[in-house]
Formats: structure tokens, sequence, C-alpha cells
């Protein structure tokens, strides 16, 4: 167990699998109480059952980010539970795939709450404790995609980039109160999201080749990668850290050209 994250109470969104799971997981390690936000409750389950044989603590709070009385809810049960919220990470996101006239006004609708109304009312419900604390760090999870445009996403490419700009202008809202917001715009990162992304695809092999192509380093990142930046940003060695989008994606958003197969 680490101590970085001691003494901490952190809400994680989407944290039942993936990306979401994994930084569950190393905040938990690194002495953070955690809550596993998560509209499938029985993986939330797991995944807490998980924190607490390796002898963390967590709250499995399942719920829908995009209803305002489910993540109320939460936050007053996590609260009950292990005190004041000073971490919220908003990584709950679904990726509809498509140009944006294949684009269903259901899926553009569903992308929209998932992933930027269930992060306005996540924040919404943690800001007020930090503000009474003097302390808090919010960490929104973006996507290279929010950075430059890559094909056939549409819709999750708005909403990340939206998430950018909420990024910026919170910073400068909430700087003097002694809260922190940070943003990171990961690449492909090899996961469960990846993985149905390219199982939708005809080419699956050809698709998987060019997603390791497009990234300078030669790969797609991991889950682990994307969690140990969580953890820097969300502990007091990035306490001079606000308003910055950290890009965890081998050079791809300083790449200049896509990807030929």
């Amino acid at each position: 167990m680490g101590t970085r994250l001691q003494n901490k109470v952190a809400i994680i969104t989407g944290a039942a699998r993936g990306i979401g799971r994994g930084i569950a997981l190393r905040f938990a390690a690194e002495g953070a109480k955690v809550g596993v936000f998560d509209l499938d409750e029985m993986t939330c389950l797991e995944v807490v059952n998980e924190i607490v044989v390796n002898g963390g603590e967590a709250l499995a709070l399942g719920g829908d980010v995009t209803k305002p009385q489910d993540v109320e809810d939460a936050i007053t049960s996590l609260k009950l539970r292990f005190g004041t919220v000073n971490i919220a990470l908003n990584n709950a996101a679904i990726m509809p795939s498509g140009k944006l006239h294949e684009t269903s006004l259901d899926d553009f609708e569903a992308c929209l709450a998932v992933n930027l109304r269930g992060t306005f009312l996540i924040t919404r419900a943690v800001v007020p404790g930090m503000i009474q604390a003097g302390a808090g760090c919010i960490i929104h999870m973006s996507s290279v995609t929010g950075i430059r445009g890559l094909p056939g996403l549409a819709a999750y490419s708005a909403t990340k980039g939206a998430l950018i700009s909420l990024t910026r202008a919170m910073s400068t809202d909430y700087a003097p109160l002694g809260i922190r917001v940070n943003a990171i715009a990961p690449g492909t990162i090899d996961s469960p999201m990846l993985h149905s992304f390219v199982d939708m695809q005809t080419d699956k092999e050809k698709i998987r080749r060019q997603f390791d192509q497009m990234h300078p380093i030669g790969r797609v990142g991991t889950i682990a990668e994307v969690a140990n930046v969580a953890v820097f940003l969300a502990s007091d060695e990035a306490s001079f850290v606000t308003g910055s989008v950290y890009e965890v994606d081998g050079g791809l958003s300083s790449k200049g050209e896509q990807p030929q197969d």
C-alpha cells in the first residue's frame, strides 16, 4: 500500500471496468477511500471487493451519472461513509462511432448526456464540500480526440473537446478557492472500450494494427499508464498544477498526419 493519497476520499465514475476500474484500484492502493460509481452495480461490488481484499477501503455506488438524484444519493452515501469528497475523477463515457451524418440523434444525445451532463452533475455535487474544506481536486477524462481530429468519432470527439474547455474555465473559477481542475487526454488505450470498437469493424486485425501504428511510440497505451498520471494529479505532488491537460497518448497529439495502411 502506498500513501500518496492517504486520508483522501475519491469518487470515480465509470469505475466498474476499463480505465475507471484501473484508477479506482490504484487510488485505493495509494491510501484513498474510493467511491466506485457505475451503472453496473454488481461489477462495482466486484471492484470494491478487490480493493477490500487488498487492504483498501471502498464503497459501491450503483447509479446513472446522467440522473441528478442518482448523483446526489451517491455523494451523500460516500460522505456519510468516509467524509468530504476530496477528489472527483469524471471518467464515465460512451463512444458512438461514425461520421456526423452517420450518427443518430439518439446516439448523439446519449453521448452528450453521459460524457458532459454526467461530468457536470458529479462536479456540481462535490464542489460545495471542496469549497467549504478549502481544497479539492477534480480530474476530467478527456481524450486525444478532443485535441485533434480522428476519423469516425464525431460525437465522442465533440464531448471530449468540451471537457478540455470546461477544465480551463473551471480552473480559473476555483483556483482561488483551493480547488485544482485538470484533464487527462489519453490516446488509444488497451481497454474494453477499444475492444468493443474494434469488434464492430469489418477488418478487426487491420483496425487494431492501425491503432498501434498511429502512435509514434509504436503501440497503444495501458490502463496503468493512465492511472499513473491520475495518481500524480490527485496527489499533493501536483499542488501547483491546475488548468492543465495531460496528453497520455504516445505522441499522437503531436503527430501531423493520419496513419496509412
